[in-house]
């Protein structure tokens, strides 16, 4: 059977790529989800992997060659083999439907980063019969980077949706399929389900049954399940207790990350402790004013990230008080003038993180990541800015190369940040290789507070809100009390790498530019 690999569509606006580099050469054998050849997009630079074992007949497209998203960019050649998830596919995802004239578009789960391999369906925007235009959004999905919307790459109608929502799903597997404009969609005859049920008929290969049963061979755990595993420390021997909610059964990384969570608790898995007493899950529902609410994939990816941190790193949080006379003062005078200029919104996260970017560059450790018994000292500041996403989230865009931006365009690149993180339209590059992060306690209303660092960085900075206080001020050596506008920090950091003099003499570094702020932007 020959299998076409096409040129995937990598995000709303992106309609091409170029091929950086084929890891497989004409005639090569290859293996299901090993990695093809590298994409290049305006977006973000990616690893595509193959769909299936076989043998890789015609390659299509050269290095450095740019094509439009959906072309023939190679054909492997199955030679009849199938794996288990095509068999499943046969059987039980046979198309309901055939396409007279026109084209049958297939909807893939998108490969959203370099090591994302699978994602999870949160919502369908559109339903089994829903006229669809080219770039309107179909569903959203989340990974372990981003939550983010897929959009249709052709004008049709939707006429099989083939998975749920929640579903996890491998990368470049099938979701839906579209029907262009220009063709007429009809119901699958008797005899169509006569084939199926031939197939059914049929026996699978020895090494298919093995891989389904779990038993004789190995069951199929995704590259992500699996390099979770390895870190965890989690054997094979365990994996294969563990009960899986995917596809079929199939083990899912949340499945996992939940097991593994629960096991450095002391928590049985599948087991909860209320008021003292041991309380089977299954019993919850039945427990008075408790509402069970399962977590959303965003609240998941938070919950991995700082249990991983809080293992990673020695935290040590040191606080500072800031005196913000001068910017109070300037963003009260000028905060209409530039908006009405430049269509800009002054606001205190610009005037810090300019002061942040500063500070950085006279402390460069600040600005490193531990790799084994390494110290990696990154000449490049791309700076994270922690935003909420409704209703209950958490994520890290990064402003890239901000050490070369000034105050107003720091501000144009939070504020684009935080839109589109509440919109979901981060692409994997927004939130990948950060260097240091900002977090803003004070637009709740808050004074400070003990922020998490965000791995793999050694640094994290929180900020607090700006309010009207008391505060003893000393003149030609007599003390005398005035009302300022004061601001707490908050600096996490890494005491593996960053001890109490280098946090310090950084907070001071942010402080006295706040404080001895230049006010000629």
């Amino acid at each position: 059977m020959k299998v076409e690999i096409v040129m995937p569509k990598m995000g709303e606006s992106i309609n091409e790529g170029t091929i950086l580099k084929w890891y497989k050469a004409k005639g090569d054998t290859v293996k299901k989800d090993e990695i093809l050849y590298d994409i290049s997009t305006d977006k973000v630079d990616t690893e595509i992997p193959s769909p299936e074992n076989g043998i890789l007949t015609e390659i299509k497209v050269f290095e450095q060659e740019t094509v439009a998203v959906g072309t023939v960019v190679a054909i492997i050649e199955t030679n009849g083999i199938i794996s288990s998830s095509q068999s499943k596919e046969k059987i039980d995802e046979i198309p309901s439907t055939t396409q007279v004239g026109g084209e049958l578009i297939d909807i893939i789960m998108p490969k959203m980063g370099e090591s994302i391999t699978e994602g999870t369906i949160i919502k369908w925007l559109k339903k089994t019969g829903d006229a669809v235009k080219c770039d309107e959004v179909i569903f959203e999905i989340s990974t372990d980077k981003v939550d983010t919307e897929v959009p249709s790459s052709v004008d049709g109608t939707v006429i099989e949706i083939l998975f749920k929502e929640n579903d996890t799903v491998e990368v470049g597997t099938v979701v839906a399929r579209i029907s262009t404009s220009g063709g007429i969609v009809r119901k699958e005859t008797e005899h169509v389900q006569g084939e199926v049920d031939t197939q059914k008929e049929k026996p699978m290969p020895i090494e298919i049954n093995k891989v389904i049963s779990g038993k004789e061979g190995n069951p199929f755990y995704s590259p992500l399940v699996l390099n979770i595993a390895r870190i965890e420390n989690i054997s094979f021997e365990e994996l294969t207790n563990i009960t899986g909610t995917g596809t079929g059964g199939r083990l899912t990384k949340n499945d996992l990350l939940k097991y593994i969570q629960n096991k450095k608790s002391g928590i049985n898995t599948g087991k909860e402790f209320i008021e003292g007493s041991e309380t089977k899950t299954s019993d919850l529902k039945t427990l008075p004013r408790i509402e069970i609410i399962p977590m959303d994939n965003n609240r998941q990816r938070v919950l991995h990230h700082m249990i991983t941190s809080r293992d990673t790193s020695v935290h040590v949080t040191q606080v500072m008080e800031v005196d913000m006379s001068k910017i109070y003062s300037f963003v009260e005078k000028n905060g209409d003038k530039y908006l009405q200029s430049d269509g800009v919104k002054l606001t205190y996260m610009a005037f810090v993180s300019f002061a942040v970017i500063k500070a950085l560059k006279e402390y460069p450790m600040m600005n490193a990541s531990i790799e084994g018994n390494n110290i990696l000292i990154k000449h490049y500041i791309n700076l994270g800015i922690a935003v909420a996403v409704k209703p209950n989230g958490l994520i890290v865009p990064n402003i890239k190369s901000a050490d070369e931006k000034n105050i107003k365009g720091l501000a144009k690149s939070i504020l684009d940040l935080s839109l589109r993180a509440r919109n979901k339209k981060l692409v994997p590059d927004d939130i990948s290789d950060g260097t240091f992060t900002i977090t803003n306690y004070g637009v709740f209303g808050s004074l400070f507070g003990t922020p998490i660092i965000n791995q793999p960085e050694v640094g994290i900075l929180g900020v607090g809100a700006v309010t009207k206080k008391p505060v003893v001020v000393e003149n030609s050596g007599i003390d005398s009390i005035a009302i300022k506008p004061m601001m707490y920090l908050s600096l996490g950091h890494d005491h593996r790498l960053v001890d109490g003099m280098l946090g310090g003499r950084f907070m001071k570094s942010v402080k006295d530019s706040l404080e001895n702020f230049d006010t000629r932007i």
